[in-house]
């Protein structure tokens, strides 16, 4: 079993900036890909960022050249630096990471959520 925990959530004005973290405890020696979904009153959960153990990143058009994700394989957190937000960056923001053997992912955990709100 994996367990995640998320902080730094808050409220921030709009052109503010927050650092999300999430650390990965438990059997986590086999995660591969971490990650950064939202989810906004009324809609889906959307992503927003993911990374791989090798450094590979993908991020949602929303929040391309505005967010940044990052990670420390040792202690198995990711993070998500997040610059110039807006209103409509206000949401739920959950923490992901996958398990994999041998290629395929066999566990998909997340975390409780974080909330972070943009004021105009």
């Amino acid at each position: 079993q994996v367990q995640l925990v998320e902080s730094g959530g808050g409220l921030v004005q709009a052109g503010g900036s927050l650092r999300l973290s999430c650390a990965a405890s438990g059997r986590a020696f086999s995660i591969n890909a971490m990650g950064w979904y939202r989810q906004a009153p009324g809609r889906q959960r959307e992503l927003v960022a993911t990374i791989t153990s090798g450094g590979g990143t993908n991020y949602a058009d929303s929040v391309k050249g505005r967010f940044t994700i990052s990670r420390d394989n040792t202690k198995n957190t990711v993070y998500l630096q997040m610059n110039s937000l807006k209103p409509e960056d206000t949401a739920v923001f959950y923490c992901n990471a996958e398990e994999e053997q041998d290629g395929l992912t066999i566990g998909r955990y997340w975390g409780q959520g974080t909330q972070v709100t943009v004021s105009s």
